[in-house]
């Protein structure tokens, strides 16, 4: 939903008065505990980090966004903004209806007049903003699918509060922040930088060219919201972000924190970034060749979408937005000048480079890190981050049919690291985990999943605290094994094991009986004989326990994680 005319206002949070009103009045209305991805949206619809939108898009505005990359009045805007619900939920709500908006603790933070409620085709919306309806190729696709929900609501928006952040709050500027300071400072012109990554010595060399290609002042602006609180590189990043401004002229940079969700869609999502830099007071936007692609910095080097397509739509439709497109260059050392070049062409034959997974690789391997890479206030902070795997906590994920030997292998497992001492350890097996995490579960598809992100969960927290999770459950599908990996790998080591022992095997086992009841009628839903057991796809370690023992079986574990660098 837009605005009626082009009057900028600081943001949409209401006066005091006002909100003191609506607190009252949303005691009688439904509510609804937004999500991470969701509380960035409305963030930035609040401060008018996504001006001239008024609220979220109703279906008229939502399809022209899709097909034309405008909005309603002819204003560029290539991504909607939408509010997702469940089925459930749409069901309650009608045109009209106020809802209140939380956050995830159930503090209100603004009003929502509903003005659209719709179910979209998400094969469509897949196709026109990420140039693709395959979920496997693409993961914002497999969010939207997944994860986003099948009702979207269109309204407009009265602010009571931004959502409350207690982290490093002096930088979470507004866009009527920067403004004001640029205008402080005389800046009639800004650089926007926006990032994810860790920032080093090449990327100082890089936005001093931008800075002087545009003749402009430099606005650093990283994004923080999906990883935090919980991950501790979230912290780190934002550290070094300090360090790494205190080596640029301070009168010619400013710093500042945005809250984003990326959705990944490669030159439609980098003209979104240069609109809401341009609402930040930038006049110019750095765009890299592969800016927002989804696998950007992947060690194969395969890109989803053309190299520079990004730049192009940016720069194309600049007149419009009225921000320019930088070129980010790549820049490399030259060891015999001591200088670092822009990467394209002969200049460039000696020089070098360490992208930023080799660079996570040296610091886990402990090796040295080169003084012209990066500054070594920088890497004392990464050190931090980025222990060696002999440091980390790791998490041992054993699927398999029941009768498989995986709780046993478990169980011995926990006994081996206890007498080792080195890190906490927690078992999770998968009847343990039912009884006291689970109880109140069935065994359909649906728990199934839950139970094992539910496992999964405990054991991320296991992990990120430095510890070892042990997990044995039979988790039968592949979905819930992915999601996982995902969530854990990002605070440590994740080891999936499938214990590939043969049903004929289990079934000779069959300690509890239960594949005796379950050929006989007695119980359904017994994965293996009337559920069905998808084997992981690509496991690290796949051991079939019918000829070994279980003390076999760990020392293949074991092994494994000596090799891998998890164990002395």
């Amino acid at each position: 939903m837009l605005q009626a005319n082009t009057h900028f206002s600081e943001s949409l949070i209401v006066h005091f008065r006002r909100a003191e009103v609506l607190r009252e009045e949303a005691l009688n209305y439904l509510s609804i505990d937004l999500n991470s991805r969701q509380l960035c949206d409305l963030e930035l619809l609040l401060n008018r980090g996504y001006y001239p939108l008024m609220g979220y898009f109703g279906r008229e505005e939502y399809e022209s966004v899709l097909h034309a990359m405008t909005l309603k009045d002819g204003t560029v805007w290539p991504i909607p903004i939408t509010l997702d619900i469940n089925s459930k939920r749409a069901e309650k709500l009608s045109v009209g209806d106020k809802v209140a908006l939380n956050d995830q603790e159930g503090f209100l933070l603004a009003i929502l007049t509903i003005t659209d409620l719709w179910q979209p085709d998400k094969s469509e919306e897949a196709r026109c903003v990420y140039g693709t309806d395959n979920a496997d190729l693409h993961p914002g696709v497999s969010h939207l699918y997944n994860e986003t929900g099948e009702w979207y609501v269109g309204g407009t928006l009265e602010g009571v509060s931004c959502p409350i952040h207690y982290d490093f709050q002096h930088l979470r500027l507004s866009p009527s922040e920067t403004v004001r300071r640029f205008t402080m400072n005389g800046w009639r012109r800004v650089v926007g930088f926006h990032t994810e990554e860790y920032l080093h010595c090449a990327h100082r060399e890089m936005l001093l060219v931008a800075a002087r290609e545009a003749g402009a002042a430099i606005f650093l602006q990283p994004v923080v919201g999906l990883n935090h609180p919980g991950n501790i590189d979230h912290y780190t990043q934002v550290r070094c972000y300090q360090e790494f401004v205190k080596k640029l002229p301070p009168n010619m940079i400013q710093f500042g924190l945005t809250p984003y969700a990326a959705r990944y869609a490669g030159p439609r999502e980098a003209l979104l970034q240069a609109i809401i830099r341009k609402n930040f007071g930038c006049s110019h936007f750095v765009v890299a060749k592969d800016h927002a692609d989804p696998f950007k910095g992947f060690c194969d080097g395969k890109l989803f979408y053309p190299l520079s397509e990004a730049q192009k739509l940016v720069a194309e439709k600049s007149e419009q937005t009225g921000v320019s497109m930088i070129e980010q260059k790549e820049m490399g050392y030259v060891a015999e000048t001591g200088k670092y070049v822009v990467m394209d062409g002969q200049s460039s034959e000696n020089a070098q480079v360490i992208s930023s997974v080799e660079l996570q690789r040296k610091l886990i391997a402990e090796e040295e890190i080169p003084e012209w890479l990066t500054y070594p206030e920088i890497v004392a902070e990464l050190r931090y981050a980025f222990p060696p795997k002999s440091k980390q906590g790791f998490t041992v994920f054993m699927t398999g049919l029941s009768g498989s030997g995986k709780s046993t292998i478990a169980k011995v497992l926990l006994v081996k690291f206890l007498e080792m001492r080195d890190r906490p350890v927690t078992l999770l097996d998968g009847d343990i985990v039912r009884q006291n995490l689970s109880s109140e579960l069935t065994f359909s598809k649906e728990h199934r999943d839950l139970n094992v992100t539910r496992i999964g969960f405990v054991a991320s927290e296991i992990t990120k605290n430095g510890g070892i999770a042990l997990c044995a459950p039979i988790a039968p599908y592949e979905g819930p094994r992915q999601i996982n990996r995902q969530q854990i790998s990002r605070y440590g080591g994740y080891i999936e094991v499938h214990v590939a022992t043969p049903l004929e095997v289990c079934e000779q086992r069959d300690r509890k009986g239960l594949y005796a009841k379950a050929r006989a009628g007695i119980v359904k839903g017994v994965t293996g004989v009337t559920d069905p057991y998808i084997p992981p796809s690509n496991p690290d370690l796949t051991i079939d326990t019918t000829d070994i023992t279980p003390m076999e079986a760990v020392q293949e574990i074991l092994l494994y994680l000596e090799e891998q660098g998890y164990i002395n």
